[in-house]
């Protein structure tokens, strides 16, 4: 018998959340997406490619990679957006005793990972500020934010990989509209940024951790980031301002976040509704980012321990712990895949209910979708 797929709007009501375990035990997860048969793939910083089916962690990686250590290791992980007929999965990664990081795609086989295809190669690396995060972009180009390999000057040489963000055709190549030419290079002036998402007018967010030392401490920043742009670093920090530098939409002052993976809000939390939400480490909280004001306006999941991912799923937020990797406390179970849903869905979502249980608030086109892909039940 078919489960029933609850399709009415509920009521409006005072607007909570849930906090789900999706999968626990694993060694430091850094960066997710999702398939959209609704598979979940994820990566450990150890060099594992895992996937999440049917609610259950797969026990065998998909894909396992010698990788650097320290800060590196298998980091950013994206999908290509036309995962369906491409089967390509693009990893960011470290490797080599003399650190470097590469940018790779893999094909999707049903059996694994494979044919490794290197698109950006020689980005530097270090044991800090390996920068990781990789995303596609409405455009459909692939954007790449890479830490300043504890070389401040880097950020400021644009003949360096190096404290930027690269925009990157799928196929490795140069888009033809870059700020800068025959160059990857989109921005420039970043020290480790390690977010990246779009608002709904299309304007690309990260997120970068500041100094810890170099020029003071704390000072996190929020940047919205414009082709050609750069943003100070080493230069400025803070309320400082350097000579053709754009300043920060948001720093974080004397307080450390450690900021890492964000994304923008649109799951049916009535008070979230629009904001960036900002996975911290240092902080251990996720931040609710306000994009009208830049100012923050709550923080939440304050007992989870430090946090390196979010990301909107088609059926929630998803969050990573990062409780493993060397500064934290683990907990028994950790690390962590955590998916936040709301108690109430907010008026214009509908709520359906997921064949393994639980239930997610979507916009009432998505709902036939997560049935015909087998994540909710028909009636």
């Amino acid at each position: 018998m078919k489960a029933l797929l609850a399709l009415a709007v509920l009521p409006l009501a005072a607007q909570g959340y849930s906090v789900e375990t999706v999968a626990g035990g694993l060694e430091v997860p850094w960066s997710l997406d999702f398939a959209p048969d609704g598979r979940i793939f994820l990566t450990e910083r150890g060099g594992q490619v895992r996937v999440i089916q049917d609610g259950q962690l797969l026990p065998e990686p998909v894909l396992r990679l010698g990788v650097g250590s320290g800060e590196g290791g298998l980091l950013g992980i994206a999908l290509d957006p036309g995962f369906e007929e491409t089967r390509k999965v693009y990893l960011y990664y470290t490797y080599g005793f003399f650190a470097q990081n590469r940018v790779s795609s893999f094909v999707e086989t049903g059996e694994g990972l494979s044919g490794e295809q290197v698109l950006v190669d020689g980005i530097p690396g270090h044991w800090f500020h390996d920068g990781g995060r990789i995303a596609f972009g409405p455009d459909g180009m692939l954007y790449v934010a890479t830490g300043d390999a504890g070389d401040p000057r880097l950020s400021q040489d644009l003949s360096s990989l190096a404290g930027k963000i690269l925009r990157v055709a799928p196929d490795g190549s140069v888009p033809p509209d870059n700020p800068f030419g025959d160059s990857l290079v989109y921005s420039y002036g970043h020290r480790n940024p390690q977010g990246l998402d779009w608002d709904a007018a299309g304007r690309l967010v990260s997120t970068e951790h500041g100094p810890s030392g170099e020029r003071g401490f704390a000072h996190d920043e929020i940047n919205l980031v414009e082709a050609g742009g750069n943003y100070g670093w080493p230069l400025a920090v803070g309320d400082e301002r350097a000579e053709g530098a754009s300043g920060p939409a948001l720093h974080t002052g004397e307080q450390t976040w450690a900021p890492s993976g964000a994304a923008f809000y649109s799951g049916g939390i009535k008070e979230w509704d629009g904001m960036y939400m900002v996975s911290t480490l240092a902080g251990r909280s996720l931040v609710a980012v306000d994009p009208e004001t830049w100012s923050v306006s709550g923080r939440y999941l304050e007992g989870y321990g430090r946090l390196r991912d979010a990301a909107m799923g088609p059926d929630g937020l998803y969050v990573l712990t990062s409780n493993r990797d060397g500064r934290g406390s683990p907990s028994p179970g950790d690390d962590l895949v955590l998916r936040v849903v709301p108690d109430a869905c907010a008026p214009g979502l509908v709520e359906v209910r997921k064949i393994l249980g639980g239930g997610a608030c979507v916009r009432p086109g998505t709902a036939p979708l997560l049935v015909e892909r087998g994540w909710a039940a028909d009636t």
